[in-house]
This record gives C-alpha cells, sequence and structure tokens, in this order.
C-alpha cells in the first residue's frame, strides 16, 4: 500500500488518507488497506493498531442522509471509502471530555475510477458517522469493532445544535442543499435525538475514544 499523504480535518483525529493506484491500458491495480504500511506512518500509527473486525458494504439512493450512527462497548472507529458514486463523509464528536464535543467535520469523497489514487476517510471511536450520498453509490467501510445491537445509537443529522464551525465549506454545502432538498432519511435516523437530548442520556458517558 503507497501511502500518498495523510490530512487531518478540522478535527485532526479524522484524517483522509490517499493511497496510489497504479494505472495501465488495462485499469489499475491497488492495495487498498495494509496495517503494516498504515502503522509505518507516524500520523496512522494509533489507528493502525486497532483490528478490523467487520466489513460492510452500503447501496444508497440518490439524496440518501444516514446517520449520524455511533457504537460502543465496545467503541468503533471506522474507515470509509466510495466504490462507486459520490460520498460526502461526516463526523461528530461525542467525547464529552473532549474540547470539540459536539463539533461536526465533513469530507467530499466522490468516487473517481480514473484517478491515479483513492481515498479512506478514518473516523476514530469517539464520533458518530453520517453519510450523504449526492447520487446513487455504494460506499465501503471497515469497523474496528464488531456490532453490538444493544450499544448503539443516533444523533439527528437535522438536529439544530450540531457545531459546524470546523466543517469544510463543500461538505456543509453538499449538507445544506439536501436539508432544502428533503433528503431520504430512515424513520430511525429521523426521530433522533438531537446533540443536547444525547448529552443528557447517561449512555453518553459509554462513548469514549
Amino acid at each position: 500500500m503507497k501511502i500518498l499523504s495523510v490530512v487531518p480535518l478540522g478535527i485532526p483525529e479524522v484524517k483522509v488518507v490517499r493511497f496510489a493506484r497504479f494505472p495501465d491500458e488495462r485499469g489499475y491495480f491497488c492495495e487498498t488497506f495494509q496495517p503494516a504500511d498504515l502503522g509505518q506512518h507516524p500520523e496512522l500509527s494509533r489507528a493502525a493498531k486497532q483490528p478490523i473486525l467487520q466489513c460492510n458494504e452500503a447501496f444508497s439512493r440518490r439524496g440518501t442522509l444516514r446517520g449520524l450512527h455511533v457504537q460502543w462497548s465496545p467503541n468503533m472507529g471506522k474507515w470509509v471509502r466510495p466504490l462507486f458514486g459520490h460520498l460526502v463523509d461526516f463526523a461528530l464528536d461525542l467525547r464529552l471530555a473532549s474540547p470539540t464535543f459536539g463539533r461536526i467535520v465533513g469530507y467530499d469523497m466522490p468516487a473517481r475510477p480514473d484517478a491515479d489514487f483513492a481515498e479512506w476517510i478514518f473516523v476514530p471511536p469517539g464520533f458518530a458517522h453520517g453519510t450523504l450520498l449526492p447520487q446513487d453509490s455504494v460506499i465501503e467501510y471497515f469497523c474496528t469493532a464488531s456490532w453490538n445491537k444493544d450499544a448503539e445509537a443516533g444523533i439527528s443529522p437535522l438536529s439544530p445544535d450540531l457545531d459546524w464551525s470546523l466543517c469544510d465549506a463543500i461538505p456543509r454545502t453538499w449538507y445544506e442543499e439536501a436539508i432544502r432538498a428533503k433528503p431520504l432519511l430512515s424513520p430511525k435516523d429521523r426521530s433522533a435525538p438531537s446533540l443536547t437530548e444525547w448529552k443528557r442520556d447517561p449512555r453518553s458517558s459509554l462513548v469514549t475514544g
């Protein structure tokens, strides 16, 4: 796995990892995930030590907004990338002791089959994760813990008390446009609590990073 760059977002624990593809006239080849190579990068050594225990794939129709989902017991980190389509990815800090609690960051990740690189975004434990799909898309995500149905919750992506001050302009604009167009939301996500309500929930103290 040839790592080209590691770029922290507005909350530096959330990182975008760009890695090389090797194209020729037939197409391309790439090694998409190699913990040994990731672990050699100084900004990824901690993330690379967390084992991958589950791999998920999701297809979403254009205009779908999923999340913001968080898991604990054990706390779950995620490596996320689009396989095709267009992913706008979001991470919300839910670590109660964090100076960036309640702040959300995002990254615009269109799939680029003709590019000589691809990308992962790493969303560490202690963060809620959400995805916006501006077109029909398939995303893949590797999880550092196995899903526990009794230890998952969501924050409404419509919550008015999210702090967007650290989010880059492009993902925030995608989000605002999607809200105006009324995104496809599951009933569970639509009725999820606000950030303020979640902070009062006793389970919020179980989310750590």
